[in-house]
C-alpha cells in the first residue's frame, strides 16, 4: 500500500505500517459500558446454578444473597467453635 495520493503527494496523516504488524494496531480498546461492571469473583460463595438445580420450585433473585449470607454466618460460627477448641481446621462437627 502506498502513502501517495493520486496527485503523487504523500498522504499527510497516514503512516506506513511496518511489515508483519496488524493493520489495527493503533486502535484503542472499547470502554466498558456504564452500569455493566463485572461482579467480583468473591461476591457469592454459593453457586446459583447448583442452588436452582437443587430446588424443586422457582428461586427468586433475592434468595441467592440471603442464602449466601446464611452460609457465611454458619462459616463464621464454625470458625469460632474450631478456634475455641484450639483448632485451625473446620470440621463437620463445627456446624
Amino acid at each position: 500500500m502506498s502513502n501517495r495520493l493520486a496527485s503523487g503527494a504523500e498522504h499527510p496523516t497516514r503512516e506506513p505500517i511496518p511489515y508483519g504488524e496488524k493493520a489495527n494496531h493503533h486502535m484503542a480498546k472499547k470502554a466498558a459500558k456504564p452500569g455493566k461492571a463485572k461482579k467480583a469473583a468473591g461476591d457469592l460463595i454459593i453457586s446459583k446454578s447448583r442452588t436452582k438445580a437443587c430446588a424443586k420450585i422457582n428461586v427468586s433473585g433475592d434468595f441467592y444473597s440471603a442464602l449466601d449470607e446464611a452460609v457465611r454466618g454458619m462459616i463464621a460460627c464454625a470458625e469460632k467453635r474450631a478456634m475455641s477448641n484450639g483448632r485451625k481446621t473446620l470440621r463437620p462437627q463445627d456446624l
